[in-house]
């Protein structure tokens, strides 16, 4: 039986999420590595990330449903500001998340980011989750200040 690895993760969470929905669609699968990039992030890179592995004879129908899926994560992901389908989870820019990359870059074997949040590519919106559904008559409120 020979087995093909079609996607690697940097996390658990994003893996489990799409082998349990190729697991419903009748896709024999399984995540290779998970437990050392679990324990161990650090060993992320020099393991080459969590792999998801399906059998050689399902790779097709496995990446075509992957595909599907991408494409539907793309419909959802929409900025609540501009409109724009470019949402990534980064990195946020603060001098404490720089501080921390630097440091355990000096003293581990690669930059970890401290905090992460969801970005817009085209307005640079910035959400701690991912915006579902555009509404443009939606506004973005300034947080109220409590004057107690």
């Amino acid at each position: 039986m020979k087995l093909v690895t079609i996607r690697t993760f940097q996390n658990y969470f994003s893996a489990h999420i799409l082998l349990t929905r190729l697991r419903d669609a009748g896709i024999e699968c399984f995540l290779k590595d998970e437990f050392t990039v679990t324990v161990d992030p650090i060993l992320s890179n020099a393991v080459g990330g969590i792999k998801l592995v399906v059998i050689k004879k399902q790779e097709e129908e496995a990446n075509k449903l992957l595909s599907k899926f991408d494409e539907a994560y793309r419909q959802t992901a929409v900025c609540p500001r501009c409109g724009s389908k470019s949402i990534e989870l980064v990195p946020r820019q603060t001098t404490a998340n720089l501080a921390t990359a630097i440091l355990t870059w000096l003293f581990g074997s690669y930059a970890i980011s401290a905090k992460n949040v969801y970005q817009c590519a085209e307005c640079k919106y910035e959400s701690e989750s991912l915006p579902e559904v555009f509404d443009p008559s939606m506004e973005i409120d300034e947080p109220e200040i409590n004057q107690n």
